[in-house]
């Protein structure tokens, strides 16, 4: 057997963590050790159910002060989180990058610009376990650099060992136990601000609207509802003009203040 001393260095590693599979600090230590290999900046633990995502974990926020953006995201805007969405779409457990679940036009939305630039920086990488039908548990790596083909392909190649210490993890979780917060009824709060300016949405012209600010290109909302891309225009045209808005930038503001 050729062990190198990197070997010996993660196995070592991956021991120690083993041994604190029940402690308050696992989940710094764990992301601690794949910073070691790979560049984090920044990260989160995430459980991912039909309602709003549960944290267990995340890093430190700058002078330890409260995250706004991460706020904001919890409020909402984790709706238009390509993650969030291709795991309410086909949940699995894997390694899994931004490029693999970002929809064509994602870099053009509202929600890159103002967050995820902003909050994620570059780029981003998923590790999930999926626990049964409706939940995933996810550890987010966030980098302010695009990771390498050579770091992605590091990552995979342990995805299995952290895979299976998150999921021993689950037993000391105590946030596991208790009932899921139910998501933020956003449908019926972004009804009521269109109300307020006397318009009202069907609910096809809702679904097109989330789409469109996730960053779906026309042909992609087609084929996620089975419609004609030139209906898809056609309900964007009457949903703008219900609105009285022109352009996507206007729809994302009415969509912040329906998180409020």
């Amino acid at each position: 057997m050729n062990l190198t001393l990197q070997d010996v260095a993660w196995h070592d590693a991956v021991g120690k963590l083993i041994e604190a599979l029940d402690r308050p600090d696992f989940w710094r230590s764990l992301t601690r050790l794949l910073g070691r290999y790979v560049p984090v900046d920044n990260w989160v633990v995430l459980i991912f159910s039909t309602g709003r995502p549960q944290v267990l974990a995340e890093s430190a926020a700058e002078g330890n002060e409260t995250d706004s953006l991460f706020q904001d995201y919890l409020k909402g805007l984790y709706l238009l989180d390509p993650f969030y969405l291709a795991n309410r779409e086909q949940p699995q457990s894997g390694l899994f990058q931004l490029d693999d679940v970002a929809p064509e036009c994602f870099e053009q939305t509202e929600y890159y610009q103002r967050y995820f630039r902003l909050n994620v920086v570059a780029d981003e990488i998923h590790i999930n376990v999926q626990l049964d039908a409706s939940r995933t548990l996810s550890l987010s790596l966030g980098s302010s650099s695009r990771f390498s083909q050579q770091q992605i392909a590091l990552l995979g190649l342990v995805q299995p060992w952290v895979a299976g210490l998150m999921r021993q993890r689950c037993t000391f979780e105590q946030s596991l136990k208790d009932a899921p917060e139910q998501a933020p009824d956003w449908q019926e709060r972004l009804h009521a601000t269109t109300r307020q300016i006397s318009a009202s949405l069907s609910a096809r012209e809702m679904e097109v609207g989330q789409l469109m600010l996730s960053g779906c290109s026309n042909k992609e909302i087609a084929r996620k509802l089975a419609i004609s891309a030139e209906t898809v225009k056609v309900h964007r045209k009457h949903m703008y003009n219900k609105l009285g808005i022109k352009s996507q930038s206007e729809l994302f503001l009415l969509f912040l203040q329906a998180q409020e």
